[in-house]
């Protein structure tokens, strides 16, 4: 799964990363993303805009909110099957912005590791949104990103790891794209261009959202 990342990145970088319009009032550096926060996302909608939706997809026919706290991820291999995204890969895809995310290697203590590109450039996990609709006319909208089997460099680590797109293929996951074609996307990684280090246990919690979370430690 990928249950917490970063996205603390300047803005100009963002602009011209991803070409989209950035409103300074309101994106901040994010050391610790975490479920339920209001995250940046980029929309096949709105390509043009970063917007912030809610980490954790609430599918449009739900009738409780809380259900997308079990939604954060989505698996790859079944997307195009289970009622909760299976409509939303087909309409709804995103961009979910990003220049690390963390995974916790099962040991005695579970030491929590980032793992980043190496040449330090910020990069898109796929993602998919929904617009719900309470029964008073509230409007949440919300995300997940999508996992698949883990590369070379993530398998030590932890079984599942969020699908990074090549930069090449970002428009194409926004695009009007064939169901066949879009699930080719769906891959690891090269492990080659990544790297994994091991940070301090201050990520553990969401409180933690400074410049210290991302700090290398002796593993």
């Amino acid at each position: 799964m990928c249950g917490r990342y970063s996205f603390a990145v300047e803005d100009e970088l963002i602009r011209e990363r991803f070409g989209v319009s950035v409103r300074s009032a309101i994106y901040k550096a994010r050391y610790n993303c975490a479920p339920s926060q209001e995250l940046a996302v980029i929309t096949n909608q709105n390509p043009a805009e970063l917007q912030f939706f809610r980490w954790g997809l609430i599918p449009f026919w739900a009738k409780d909110p809380l259900i997308g706290n079990k939604m954060i991820n989505s698996k790859a291999e079944t997307i195009t099957e289970k009622p909760s995204f299976k409509k939303a890969f087909q309409l709804r895809r995103c961009l979910v912005p990003a220049d690390g995310f963390y995974e916790w290697k099962k040991n005695i203590t579970k030491t929590p590791y980032r793992i980043v590109l190496k040449s330090g450039a910020p990069f898109a996990m796929a993602g998919i949104w929904e617009k719900w609709v309470s029964g008073d006319g509230e409007i949440i909208r919300s995300f997940s990103i999508i996992t698949t089997d883990p590369n070379e460099l993530m398998a030590p680590i932890h079984n599942r790891m969020p699908v990074i797109l090549l930069p090449e293929n970002e428009k194409m996951w926004l695009d009007d794209t064939s169901e066949a074609t879009l699930k080719t996307l769906l891959k690891p990684y090269p492990a080659n261009r990544m790297k994994a280090f091991a940070i301090s246990k201050l990520v553990n919690s969401p409180k933690n959202d400074s410049p210290e979370v991302i700090l290398p430690i002796s593993d």
